[in-house]
């Protein structure tokens, strides 16, 4: 077994006389963070990092993931296909049980002469996959430093279990997972202890992005860091609860489903009804509406916080013009809007990301770009940027072009999808197409795929969603030409 000095000092031994590709490529994930930052015009925001790097990057203000929850979007984006090729729409099951050949995001860049790493949640928690890593993924709970025996070792040992339980979370960590989800077991919704940073995960994580970017520095690195908050519970240290007033707050402007939409395009918040202090069934008292929101914006503060420790070490290492930034919500986040909390719906709060990109030296820093882009193009875009040759199999396509040109003519529309297990109709799937000025989704049956309801909104009149004009007659125009560019799928919405 080789000692940690051997691992650490291995590192050196990857380097040669000319560094693969064009830049280095530190890559930020964010575990359920909407675009509600102030680089998105969110004054109630305080994110000032990450506006820091929105000013040196181009900001996407059209973007959405395939679908909204962590397991299924982060393979997507890190597999570059979409969740009906990759067939993970659970947070159970690895990629590999149904594409075990498939290469990765980070692995792409590791067969290209780049150390890999990940810190943090990149993949869903307990799905790891080590082919992607030169340096085996690390977490706060791993033991050892970065890079030991230790900690690679109980890598290999979670990604075995895993592997032995068919590619899915292994049964005592499932079981664990169903225990805490029990009501005397659960943690409270949302706590602010009076903390330093790194007594809390992402604050460990960022300090040990910092340490990795130090011992990175000479070399050409793909580095992966990922923060769980403001996933719930909202837990964040009470100075950043502090700095968001209480009495700037308020309910969301429409806590209703939406007029004519079928009952299975909600959720009953299921989620979120996990953890203490919060009914079990029921509505969810204002009050409690009010402390979710605001300790939500608190927890992103906090993120906020720690990827500007991140950010401000590649500028003490000489790295910043050697960098590309990307930065992403892995999707958006219903706060009381339709009377929903968390993802898990094809509704536009839900599907709407953050992106953020910073090549270095591009002309076009601190603009934004309306194109709409998706999480699958996020794989074929970092490869294009480091002058990599593509890899294979992309259901997305590289939106690089809008790096020197914001403004340029760019796709027609983004796709979505979100499983529904029990309804009347049995097990169905909601595709839905966000377009320019509407959203169609299609509930079709996962078995024959005959569809039993659509949904039509209408954002120019209806920013929010509040009524469903798929059976209004004067919108019968708009409905068929739709159907028709859903017809056509992904392919057909590309720029020509």
């Amino acid at each position: 077994m080789l000692s940690r000095r051997t691992f650490l000092g291995s590192l050196a031994a990857l380097a040669q006389p000319r560094k693969p590709g064009k830049y280095n490529v530190l890559f930020i994930a964010i575990d359920d963070l909407k675009p509600n930052l102030g680089c998105y015009g969110d004054s109630l925001a305080i994110t000032p990092n990450i506006d820091k790097l929105a000013a040196r990057g181009l900001t996407m203000t059209r973007s959405y993931c395939q679908q909204a929850v962590c397991s299924p979007t982060r393979t997507s984006l890190l597999l570059g296909r979409r969740p009906d090729t990759t067939k993970i729409y659970d947070l159970q099951h690895h990629f590999r049980g149904v594409l075990p050949d498939v290469v990765t995001l980070p692995q792409h860049f590791k067969n290209n002469g780049y150390v890999t790493a990940g810190l943090g949640k990149i993949w869903h928690g307990g799905l790891e996959d080590g082919r992607s890593y030169t340096i085996p993924h690390w977490v706060p709970q791993s033991p050892g430093e970065w890079g030991s025996v230790e900690s690679a070792t109980w890598q290999s040992r979670r990604e075995a279990a895993v592997i032995a339980a068919g590619w899915q979370t292994p049964a005592n960590e499932q079981a664990a997972q169903r225990k805490q989800r029990k009501q005397a077991n659960r943690p409270h919704v949302f706590e602010n202890p009076d903390v330093a940073d790194n007594e809390l995960p992402d604050g460990k994580t960022a300090d040990q992005a910092v340490r990795a970017i130090a011992k990175l520095k000479d070399e050409r690195f793909f580095l992966m860091v990922g923060f769980s908050k403001p996933h719930l519970p909202f837990i964040s240290p009470k100075r950043y609860l502090d700095m968001h007033a209480k009495e700037k707050f308020s309910l969301a402007k429409f806590r209703l489903p939406p007029a004519g939409s079928p009952d299975f395009a909600g959720h009953v918040n299921g989620e979120l009804r996990t953890y203490k202090g919060v009914p079990e069934s029921g509505p969810i008292p204002e009050p409690l509406q009010l402390d979710l929101i605001r300790t939500y914006y608190a927890a992103a503060s906090y993120t906020d916080a720690q990827i500007g420790k991140v950010l401000d070490a590649l500028d003490k290492n000489g790295l910043r013009d050697t960098t590309v930034v990307i930065l992403w919500g892995d999707h958006g986040w219903h706060l009381g809007d339709h009377g929903l909390w968390h993802k898990h719906t094809n509704f536009e709060q839900a599907t709407r990301t953050p992106l953020i990109l910073s090549v270095p030296g591009a002309k076009t820093a601190g603009r934004k770009s309306a194109g709409f882009t998706e999480y699958v193009d996020i794989f074929p875009t970092l490869t294009e940027v480091c002058g990599l040759t593509p890899s294979t199999g992309m259901e997305g396509i590289s939106f690089a072009p809008l790096v020197d040109n914001p403004d340029k003519s760019w796709k027609k529309a983004a796709f979505s999808q979100y499983p529904r297990g029990s309804s009347e109709h049995g097990e169905l799937m909601g595709y839905s197409m966000r377009a320019d000025r509407y959203r169609l989704t299609l509930w079709k049956k996962r078995a024959g795929g005959a569809e039993v309801a659509a949904e039509l909104y209408d954002y120019e009149k209806d920013p929010d969603e509040r009524q469903n004009v798929a059976g209004d007659k004067t919108y019968a125009t708009a409905l068929k030409e739709l159907r028709s560019q859903f017809d056509a799928g992904w392919r057909g919405a590309l720029p020509r």
